[in-house]
């Protein structure tokens, strides 16, 4: 994996990846699906006001980890919110069985595109690269 290109299509292969904020001094692991690549960034989405959501509001530093075909993928970064209409409309269009939940526009949706990241992906236990994206 060299680009943020490469680390959004691990997290695609992945379906699964897993989000983890803070409470306090409290972390906070959920999964998650649904992804995005918009602009050369890459959006995830949480469903409308959750505990995710307020958190990330609180502290927006997370990681997201995922897992694939022997590989390890671990993501520091800062998520932003970008709740621009086109954004939740492209993820509409990218995973259309989200629409009942998001409406068919992604309005119930809260996007995120993942700033100030560092991207490390791991074979069993040895460090295979580092992205800064």
């Amino acid at each position: 994996m060299k680009t943020a290109e490469d680390i959004f299509e691990f997290l695609v292969d992945a379906k699964v990846f897993y989000l983890a904020t803070a409470e306090g001094d409290q972390p906070r692991v959920r999964p998650y699906g649904a992804q995005l690549f918009y602009e050369g960034k890459i959006y995830i989405m949480a469903f409308g006001e959750t505990n995710a959501t307020h958190q990330i509001a609180a502290n927006p530093k997370a990681e997201i980890c995922a897992f694939n075909k022997g590989k390890t993928l671990r993501i520091e970064c800062k998520l932003v919110k970008d709740n621009r209409p086109e954004v939740n409309k492209a993820l509409t269009k990218k995973m259309p069985a989200l629409r009942p939940a998001l409406g068919d526009n992604g309005e119930k949706g809260v996007m995120y595109y993942l700033s100030e990241a560092t991207a490390s992906s791991y074979k069993m236990m040895e460090l295979e690269d580092v992205v800064k994206f």
